[in-house]
């Protein structure tokens, strides 16, 4: 008769899964709640919420991240007023029809030397066979708002 060996206690670290960092694992937790808010919302308060939502993740960013935040916030608002703000994986983001077409990642979010500005296959971005669809931030200056003013607007157009 061989001895029965207790069932193995599941931990918190065990259950993640491998080769994510613990900044993508929250990053990936953080979208699983967005989706489940945005359910339990329903579409009629979407723009509103999401505009909340966003603020409230702008807020919790540290210096200089979040004066950048801000100002791109405006700034995509202004340009775009078709995009409806919305958090994606914890980011500020910005959809149209649902879909995110760009978003702000801090640089504190992954740990990065620099922020990113970055679209999604959403954006009516496409030149040729090869374009850019992220920037790296490290400063606003007027040259890079009025550069991604424009690509906003010809993201939506």
């Amino acid at each position: 008769m061989t001895e029965k060996k207790p069932a193995k206690k599941v931990t918190r670290a065990s259950r993640s899964v491998r080769g994510f960092t613990d900044e993508e694992g929250t990053a990936m937790r953080e979208r699983a709640q967005e989706l489940k808010a945005e359910a339990r919302r329903g579409r009629g308060a979407e723009k509103a919420d999401g505009e909340n939502d966003v603020l409230a993740k702008i807020a919790e960013m540290p210096q200089p991240d979040r004066a950048m935040a801000e100002r791109l916030h405006a700034l995509v608002k202004a340009s775009a007023p078709v995009l409806a703000p919305k958090t994606w994986y914890g980011m500020p983001a910005y959809a149209q029809d649902g879909h995110v077409v760009c978003f702000f990642q801090s640089a504190q979010k992954f740990k990065t030397r620099y922020a990113t500005f970055g679209f999604t296959d959403k954006a009516n971005l496409d030149e040729g066979a090869m374009w850019p669809t992220a920037f790296a931030l490290k400063q606003l200056s007027a040259a890079e708002e009025a550069r991604i003013a424009a690509l906003v607007k010809r993201a939506v157009s």
